[in-house]
């Protein structure tokens, strides 16, 4: 094996999530997949990675020192017809997109022995969630403002932490459940940008939601891949992972046509749309 096939994907994936600085975070990820498509990196799928033997890596993810992080009912609204306001949406997108980043790296590295295609799933989703929050990061400057301007909140990762001993939570608790979440919200998020007349916003929102579906469908099938796996039966332990786990209740409007295209089934929706109206 030559130098530089001795880099190997989840040790480096672990590296990446534990970069502090959200712009060297998202150019060391999309590094990271070309190298992996030029076949410059290893993969080793069944060693257990300890962080605890890693003294420079045990606080992950890597946060820079803003924003603040509040809960989420703490978040400031503000009017969508002034720069400010635009502003702190695009952040708040902003900051959803660097998580989303963390989630698909932890998801690379933590959990051993799946088949190589779970990792490289994982990895085109960092990619692309490292795209996503270039371009929005971009169009906070151009508004005038930086990443860390504004408080934030912690609730997707919170989830990623709460998983973190259980694959078969992570892929029914995160990708498609709070990241599902971001089908539904970004068309009315799109919407009301494009209405306040910012059309480069409503655009990055567009690629964002085409992408976004893709990174359902990956959470759904490694998580019905690991149903069958273990001989369990999908919808039934999804409930019992969402009461385990204290999942938040979804409410809607559900975005039932992209939630279909990302492999949810009939009688999973039909059950979404019932539950949210109790």
């Amino acid at each position: 094996m030559s130098e530089q096939q001795s880099i190997e994907l989840r040790l480096t994936a672990l590296h990446c999530l534990a970069e502090t600085d959200p712009l060297l975070k998202s150019k060391a990820v999309a590094a990271l997949a070309i190298a992996w498509e030029c076949g410059e990196i290893s993969l080793n799928t069944e060693q257990s990675i300890d962080l605890l033997q890693i003294s420079e890596l045990r606080d992950i993810p890597g946060r820079p020192k803003k924003p603040e992080l509040v809960p989420p009912l703490l978040v400031k609204r503000r009017a969508m017809n002034t720069i400010a306001g635009r502003a702190a949406l695009v952040h708040a997108l902003t900051h959803i997109e660097f998580n989303a980043i963390n989630l698909a790296l932890d998801a690379i590295w933590r959990f051993s022995e799946m088949p190589v295609n779970y990792y490289t799933d994982w990895l085109k989703v960092a990619a692309e969630e490292s795209h996503h929050f270039d371009l929005l990061n971009g169009h906070l400057h151009y508004l005038g403002f930086n990443y860390g301007d504004f408080s934030a909140h912690n609730s997707l990762w919170e989830m990623v932490d709460r998983t973190k001993l259980n694959i078969l939570a992570r892929m029914a608790l995160v990708p498609r459940t709070m990241e599902a979440r971001g089908l539904d919200a970004l068309p009315a998020l799109r919407d009301k940008l494009a209405q306040a007349g910012d059309m480069q916003a409503a655009q990055i929102l567009d690629i964002t939601l085409h992408d976004e579906v893709g990174h359902v469908a990956i959470g759904n099938t490694w998580f019905n891949y690991l149903c069958e796996q273990q001989g369990l039966t999908p919808e039934a332990t999804f409930e019992r992972l969402c009461v385990e786990y204290a999942a938040p209740k979804l409410r809607g409007p559900f975005n039932l046509e992209a939630r279909r295209k990302a492999g949810f089934t009939e009688g999973e929706l039909e059950h979404l749309v019932a539950q949210s109206a109790v």
